[in-house]
């Protein structure tokens, strides 16, 4: 059924000519403004009265409950429902939470921004709006911009609306009736258009198929796969001994990381001091190297008890013997370096002051579990 006049809607050829038209038009309030245009328009929002987007708050809203709820999850799973020990690493180790607390932010933040823009600001899809079924559609989704007074009460002056952007500038003006809709939505029409729908996704899918299986030669992305370059340990007639990967000058170190000065612990028992001094802040952070990177096979305490199962068959060293404990600082700083037995070299994996640290905790451990009578006082 047909309910009157929809709108007055003015073509405009000029983005400055419609925003200046919208400043006039909207104070005189004879109906709700709208605007039609193929390419966004700087100020037009503002000039027609719209209020700033909620999609950036919605946005930031989802991204914090996602982010938030990731941390949670991973969390309540390694350290309350399936407790993990990793390389005596906390079980509440955030840092290896990250990269899925990243992809399920952006997974809440960005079906926010398609959903909420869709459905809940733009109300779409909008198949039976008036404006579609008007004659400037044609104009309008090329290169014209439409100015529109929409009928926002009943007593709405479309012959004042009319005069008012043809006052301002408009090229042509036509009255937009509401459309008079023959054929309702039915179920048996809905149901056609999900068929159709499904039908366009096989055949769409079942043609990619097809069309790989027929050349597939020509993967997708072939050029990701063949690209011109040297890998480095295969021959290269470039350079004449043959190798691609080039050998590093005699006597090259990399930099800030001097090889080590000692061959043994033994030796480096005899040549190193720790240049740290022992205060709070250094012990703590030998506590943390220990706990992150030694507990796990001599134990909490240094007491050489390892925190794994039965199954590992190693004998890590016990830290509160008599023979650990006279052991100079600089051996067990040079079993850190070099390894021992068993254990590997964590050369590569703490920095100078992470040993020396690590080294001065062994020590706090030391004279914990065997304390002197004026350490009691």
């Amino acid at each position: 059924m047909s309910g009157g006049t929809f709108a007055v809607l003015g073509l405009f050829s000029d983005a400055h000519r419609i925003v200046d038209a919208a400043n006039q038009i909207r104070p005189r309030r004879l109906g709700r403004l709208e605007a039609y245009t193929p390419y966004p328009v700087h100020g037009l929002a503002r000039a027609i009265g719209l209020a700033p987007s909620r999609l950036g708050r919605l946005v930031m809203l989802m991204g914090v409950i996602g982010a938030g709820l990731a941390l949670l999850f991973q969390g309540w799973v390694s350290a309350v429902d399936y407790p993990l020990y990793t390389g005596g690493k906390p079980l509440f180790s955030w840092q290896a939470f990250v990269p899925v607390i990243f992809e399920v932010t952006v997974l809440f933040a960005t079906f926010t921004a398609g959903l909420a823009m869709l459905f809940g600001l733009n109300k779409l899809p909008c198949f039976g709006h008036p404006v579609l079924h008007s004659k400037a559609i044609k104009d309008i989704t090329r290169d014209k911009l439409a100015l529109s007074i929409e009928a926002d009460r009943a007593a709405f002056d479309a012959d004042a609306a009319r005069q008012a952007l043809l006052d301002n500038g408009a090229e042509s003006v036509e009255l937009v009736p509401v459309p008079i809709y023959d054929r309702p939505l039915s179920l048996v029409g809905l149901l056609r258009t999900i068929a159709a729908i499904v039908a366009a996704c096989v055949v769409a899918g079942v043609g990619l198929y097809a069309a790989e299986k027929l050349i597939p030669i020509v993967p997708p992305m072939i050029h990701m796969h063949d690209q011109p370059k040297l890998n480095a340990f295969r021959e290269s007639a470039f350079f004449a001994d043959g190798r691609g990967m080039r050998p590093a000058v005699a006597g090259t170190v990399a930099r800030g990381h001097l090889p080590p000065a000692f061959t043994s612990p033994e030796e480096a028992g005899t040549l190193l001091g720790n240049p740290l001094p022992l205060t709070q802040t250094i012990a703590e952070r030998g506590r943390k190297v220990f706990g992150d990177h030694c507990a796990i096979c001599h134990g909490l305490v240094g007491d050489g008890v390892p925190l794994l199962s039965r199954a590992y068959g190693g004998k890590p060293g016990n830290f509160l013997s008599n023979e650990i404990r006279a052991r100079p600082e600089g051996h067990l700083y040079g079993v850190l370096m070099l390894g021992k037995n068993a254990m590997p070299s964590y050369a590569a994996d703490l920095d100078e002051d992470d040993r020396w640290a690590v080294v001065h905790y062994i020590r706090i451990l030391q004279r914990a579990q065997n304390a002197k009578d004026e350490d009691l006082r």
